[in-house]
């Protein structure tokens, strides 16, 4: 026995361009997704693998939500229980590594040395949001190097967050470029330790201090937190909800990158942030990534 919970696998398939709506939908089921590589004219499998069954109304209005807005027909679901195998480790270890802009990411599994200028990130395969494979982490990490490589902050970080830290890539990445102190949260207490054990993997376990917190709370950031540079890879309502707080915590000059929103929530996302600037759009396989600036 593997001592891992029951996990439970649900199968769709659906065309390649519907991709993003459905995942944006089921990533409120809160399990791991895994996505077949698309084949010409084929449609595309999307699983999600999950501690426990999921609700059959729900399931269903998740399906029809995303649907509707995808424009296409309702598809079926294939729910069932696997054997007690921790899955997600399992369907992440034999992933290749992955070129990020200038990171080189990789689990232990990869032999390979880094490419020269690299700068190499190890994230071991687990349940914890965050291996630079999705558009929308993929869209942070080329955002964080080109403010990192260009003058698009008004100035280095000296103190940033990465709120929704998941596996706590984007703090990595930034205590890497910028060698700052780095807050990394989330309300998932698996996540916190899988960012904090990631941290010190990667050699910047001073630099990242990993934190449970719902949002903005103060218990995780100290009542009179600013950050010069605040990462947030969630998606579009809870970025639209926390965007008070985020605004109240973003240091005068300083810079937010938000993802997890597809292409025609953007705008909705840049409203509620107003008055903070919109320094630069990246859209990637339906996704977007956007930079604003105070």
């Amino acid at each position: 026995m593997t001592g891992q919970p029951p996990v439970w696998r649900l199968d769709i398939s659906i065309p390649a361009p519907a991709v993003p709506a459905f995942e944006a939908a089921l990533a409120e089921l809160g399990g791991a997704m895994a996505t077949d590589a698309p084949e010409a004219h084929a449609d595309v499998g999307l699983q999600v693998y999950l501690d426990a069954e999921p609700g059959r109304p729900r399931l269903a209005g998740l399906l029809a939500g995303a649907a509707l807005q995808a424009g296409v027909s309702v598809p079926e679901a294939r729910v069932e229980r696997l054997p007690d195998v921790d899955w997600v480790t399992e369907s992440h270890r034999a992933l290749p590594a992955i070129q990020a802009g200038p990171f080189y990411i990789h689990g232990a599994h990869v032999e390979e040395p880094a490419p020269p200028g690299a700068i190499p990130i190890l994230i071991e395969a687990g349940p914890a949001f965050g291996t630079g494979r999705h558009e929308s982490t993929l869209g942070c990490l080329l955002a964080l190097a080109d403010l990192a490589k260009h003058r698009k902050v008004a100035r280095a970080p000296t103190r940033a967050l990465d709120m929704g830290c998941g596996s706590g890539l984007l703090a990595i990445a930034i205590a890497k470029l910028w060698g700052c102190p780095v807050r990394a949260v989330d309300n998932d207490p698996a996540a916190v330790r899988a960012a904090a054990g990631n941290a010190a993997a990667n050699g910047v376990g001073e630099r990242v201090a990993a934190w449970r917190g719902d949002g903005y709370d103060e218990k995780a950031l100290g009542t009179e937190a600013r950050f010069d540079l605040i990462a947030a890879n969630i998606l579009a309502a809870p970025l639209r909800a926390m965007a008070p707080e985020l605004k109240r915590h973003l240091a005068p000059g300083g810079v937010a990158v938000l993802s997890g929103l597809l292409d025609d929530q953007a705008d909705a996302v840049i409203a509620a942030h107003a008055p903070l600037r919109l320094a630069r759009r990246l859209p990637l396989g339906g996704w977007v990534t956007l930079v604003l600036e105070a």
